[in-house]
C-alpha cells in the first residue's frame, strides 16, 4: 500500500522535474536542429502556395496520420505484453488499494472524461474568441477542434489495435483520458502564450503543469483500474505527440510559425492580444 503512495508522489514529482529539463535540454537542441529547420522551410513553402488556413489543415492531418503510423505497432506491442505486464500490475494494485485514496483517485480521474472536458473546451474557445476580437475565429475554431481531433485519432488507433480492456474498466489503447487532458489544457496553455507576451520560463511552466496533470491522470486511471498499465504509459507519450502537431498547426494559422520576417528585423510583440 505504501508503495502505491510513493508511485503517486513520483507521478507528480517526476514530470514536474522532467518538464523543464526536457524543455531546456533536448527540446532546445531539437528546436535548433536541422530537421526542424527543414520542416520550417517546407511549411513556409506551403504557406506561400496554399495560404495559412489550408497549410494548417494539411499539416495537422499529416501529423495525425504520422502519429497513427507510429502508435499502431506500439499498440500491438502493448497487446503482446498483456499477460506478462498488464495482468500482474492489475492484480498487484487490486490487493493494495485503500478506499479513501481510491475515492480521491475516482474524483481526479473524472477530469479526463469527455463530458467535463467538453464544457472546458467550449468555455475556453469563447473566452479566447472574445480576447482575440476580429481574429476570434482562430481560437474559436482551433480550441473547439482540439477535442474531436484527439477523439478520432484515438478511436482509429483503438480500432486498429483492438486489444480490449481490463475486466475492471472500459479503457482502451491508448488512454484517451490522458490525451484529452493534454489536448484540452495544452490548447488553453498554448493560447495563453499566443495571447499575452510571456517569457520562455512561463511557457515552460505552463507546459510542465499540463504534463503533471496528464501524468497523475495516468496514475489515477491505473489506480481505479480503468486502463491497463501499458495503455497508461502509451497515453502519456501519445497525448504530447499529437499535441505537438496540433500546436504547430495553430501557430501556422495564427501567423506565428514560420515567422514572416527575420528575427533581426522583427519588431517585438507589444500587444497583449493580436491586433483587431
Amino acid at each position: 500500500m505504501v508503495l502505491l503512495y510513493v508511485i503517486a508522489a513520483l507521478s507528480v514529482v517526476v514530470p514536474a522535474v522532467a518538464g523543464p529539463l526536457l524543455a531546456y535540454g533536448p527540446g532546445r537542441r531539437l528546436a535548433g536542429g536541422r530537421l526542424v529547420g527543414k520542416t520550417r522551410e517546407a511549411v513556409a513553402g506551403l504557406v506561400t502556395t496554399l495560404g495559412r488556413p489550408l497549410t494548417a489543415v494539411v499539416f495537422v492531418l499529416f501529423w495525425a496520420a504520422a502519429v497513427i503510423a507510429v502508435f499502431w505497432p506500439v499498440g500491438l506491442l502493448a497487446h503482446s505484453l498483456e499477460d506478462a505486464v498488464d495482468w500482474p500490475v492489475l492484480l498487484w494494485v487490486t490487493d493494495r488499494r485503500n478506499p479513501s485514496f481510491e475515492d480521491f483517485n475516482w474524483f481526479y480521474t473524472a477530469l479526463g472524461d469527455r463530458d467535463p472536458l467538453k464544457k472546458v473546451v467550449v468555455v475556453a474557445a469563447v473566452v479566447f474568441a472574445v480576447l482575440w476580437r476580429k481574429r476570434f475565429w482562430i481560437p474559436l475554431t482551433a480550441i473547439l477542434l482540439s477535442f474531436p481531433l484527439e477523439q478520432y485519432v484515438q478511436a482509429i488507433l483503438s480500432g486498429m489495435v483492438n486489444r480490449g480492456h481490463p475486466p475492471t474498466g472500459l479503457g482502451s489503447y491508448p488512454s484517451g483520458g490522458i490525451a484529452r487532458i493534454v489536448m484540452t489544457f495544452g490548447a488553453i496553455a498554448l493560447f495563453i502564450a499566443l495571447t499575452w507576451q510571456l517569457s520562455r520560463r512561463w511557457h515552460v511552466l505552463l507546459g510542465t503543469v499540463v504534463f503533471v496533470m496528464a501524468c497523475y491522470e495516468g496514475y489515477s486511471r491505473m489506480y481505479v483500474q480503468k486502463h491497463w498499465i501499458t495503455d497508461v504509459i502509451s497515453g502519456i507519450v501519445f497525448g504530447p505527440a499529437l499535441f505537438l502537431g496540433y500546436a504547430i498547426a495553430v501557430c501556422i494559422l495564427a501567423g506565428r510559425y514560420p515567422r514572416e520576417t527575420a528575427p533581426s528585423v522583427e519588431a517585438p510583440r507589444a500587444e497583449a492580444v493580436p491586433a483587431a
